[in-house]
């Protein structure tokens, strides 16, 4: 098992999340980001290319050693400062107000508690901050529920942690955050993995 998570699976992650049908997506979420902005879950690095020039500086945090050795060969030529952090999503080492914008993609689905880390995304961020997403989940079909139900003890044991039936807007109000935009629909031909969540939110109190 631990050459399978050690070396195998970083190396699937990142052939994974550099899909192209996931691009589109990226260039959305990732490219309205704008000041200092905290990437939960940044792997291997494939949203870097993407921020735009609004971003001006990238905090990346994840808990994959193997992960952050692939981001550091994107963050060597990115246009803005960026810092790497090995570090769990529900205990940041940030202060309070202290982001402007947080991006999470495809990542709340393995965090062992996403509500945890979307409040401390939401402590982190200032005033007028914006959490921006994208994410599989729970799907709408009852059909392919029931098959993400079943599916998800057996996936997340190969997928390192990765749980398919998880209701991401469900998530995010939870954590405190009022969903401002979202477009929840499957890929193109794709059920079980394919039910995406995209958006914007702000803190309840924002």
């Amino acid at each position: 098992m631990s050459l399978y998570q050690h070396h195998i699976l970083p190396r699937l992650t990142d052939w994974a999340m550099g899909q192209a049908m996931l691009r589109d997506f990226r260039s959305r979420v990732v490219g309205g980001a704008r000041g200092r902005v905290l990437e939960i879950g940044i792997g291997s690095g494939r949203n870097l290319p993407f921020y735009g020039g609004a971003a001006e500086e990238i905090v990346g945090v994840d808990t994959s050693p193997e992960l952050l050795a692939l981001v550091r060969r994107a963050a060597a030529v990115s246009p803005r400062p960026v810092t790497l952090i090995e570090q769990t999503a529900e205990q940041l080492p940030f202060p309070d107000s202290s982001f402007d914008t947080v991006v999470v993609t495809w990542s709340l689905c393995s965090i062992p508690d996403p509500v945890a880390a979307l409040r401390e995304a939401r402590r982190v961020l200032r005033p007028g901050g914006q959490l921006r997403f994208a994410e599989h989940g729970l799907a709408p079909d009852p059909g392919v529920r029931r098959w993400q139900h079943r599916l998800t003890p057996l996936w997340r044991n190969c997928a390192g942690g990765c749980h398919l039936d998880r209701k991401i807007d469900d998530l995010i109000h939870a954590a405190g955050f009022r969903i401002t935009d979202l477009k929840a629909d499957y890929l193109p031909g794709i059920r079980l993995l394919g039910f995406m969540y995209e958006g914007c939110a702000c803190s309840q109190s924002g």
